[in-house]
């Protein structure tokens, strides 16, 4: 985002913003803004204000993800989602994972699918085609191996086509989607020992999600379902699907990639149908929520959606895998914009080939697996 258009943003703000908000906004900035910017909570004091952000660089052309935040904290949604669609990010992405070819070296991936990047800028992927699960830091040229690698197979020590992998709320523990395994196990580490734990078996697992309030959630591509389970909770209860394979909107068709957000709202990539679909908390049917129009690359389509994410101002972001591009989709919009990958499919920097999993750091850049180019891409957001 260049700085005049920012400051064009900013601009429009102003009419989504009440006086009480503007007063909530100073309050909350009351400890980065002088004194006489905080106290002065009118329009021109607002503009100040942003103009104040702006100068001493909370918020500029690479991040501006302080006032978002901001505007989610003093419940201005509106706001923030303004923010939010109005994001732009770099065409071309930088590898940070990967070499482009495949591999089983740490340098190296074999068809990624899902993963994760967290606050220390730490990349957790499931290297499916590898069978283990690689930990990558954003900037080192090596990844690390910390589970599997050796072959596939069942022991405890290996994996076998590995789809997802998720932070536990445990402290230095992941919880993994050991596909061809039929099982989902947490791998954790306390007091300098390893510790491996079957959490689901006979399930054929692809997604993984957890809640604020620690459920854990796994769609099944076999039942076609997503189910909700409580750490111990070897059944579980459906929360989506669960009617069987069909197109209906009480059914999925092979869910992939799950998203729960903090009302325990289901999102599902549901891949066979073209479509990402939302269950409201104890609802039997969903609805859609992107494409369901057939596969396609049109703007109204996806083609076998794999990743998702949802912002808090219900933005989805989803990986159209078929089209080589990642969508985002503005909430209860009838089309999505093209984020990433407008050059077809291939290599370049500016492009992507069948594209799985995606993840925002704390910045909001955007990270993607790249599935058959074998590595994962970083998309700045500017």
């Amino acid at each position: 985002m260049s700085n005049h258009y920012l400051r064009g943003i900013l601009l429009k703000l102003q009419d989504r913003l009440s006086d009480d908000d503007r007063k909530r906004l100073h309050f909350f900035f009351g400890h980065d803004v002088p004194r006489r910017i905080r106290d002065d909570p009118s329009l021109g004091g607002t503009l100040s204000l942003m103009e104040c952000l702006f100068d001493e660089d909370k918020i500029n052309e690479q991040d501006f993800t302080f006032l978002i935040q901001a505007f989610e904290a003093i419940q201005c949604i509106d706001a923030a989602q303004l923010l939010r669609v109005n994001a732009r990010w770099a065409q071309n992405g930088v590898t940070v994972a990967g070499d482009n070819r495949r591999g089983n070296a740490t340098n190296q991936l074999n068809r990624p699918f899902g993963f994760f990047v967290d606050d220390d800028q730490t990349a957790f992927i499931a290297d499916f085609e590898n069978h283990r699960i690689i930990k990558w830091k954003i900037g080192d040229t090596n990844g690390t191996v910390i589970l599997g690698g050796l072959d596939r197979g069942n022991r405890w020590d290996q994996l076998d086509r590995p789809t997802d992998v998720l932070s536990d709320i445990e402290p230095d523990s992941l919880i993994i989607c050991d596909r061809w395994n039929r099982r989902v196990v947490r791998w954790s580490r306390r007091c300098g020992t390893i510790q491996r734990e079957l959490l689901v078996d006979n399930t054929e697992c692809w997604g993984l999600a957890m809640d604020d309030q620690g459920y854990l959630y796994i769609s099944d591509t076999d039942k076609h379902e997503v189910r909700r389970y409580q750490i111990g909770d070897k059944n579980g209860t459906i929360v989506a699907g669960g009617h069987g394979e069909g197109a209906g909107l009480n059914q999925l068709n092979r869910p992939t990639f799950i998203f729960i957000d903090q009302q325990q709202v289901v999102y599902v990539s549901d891949y066979e149908n073209h479509r990402v679909m939302k269950w409201n908390k104890n609802k039997t049917e969903g609805i859609i929520v992107a494409g369901g129009q057939g596969g396609g690359n049109a703007l109204t389509q996806l083609s076998y959606p794999y990743g998702l994410f949802v912002d808090k101002s219900g933005t989805l972001y989803v990986a159209d895998t078929g089209n080589h591009r990642v969508m985002r989709w503005s909430k209860g919009a009838k089309q999505g914009t093209i984020l990433v990958g407008e050059n077809g499919s291939g290599a370049g920097a500016n492009q992507l080939l069948s594209p799985t999993g995606l993840s925002f750091d704390r910045h909001g850049n955007l990270y993607v697996t790249d599935q058959e180019n074998h590595r994962v891409q970083r998309f700045s957001i500017k």
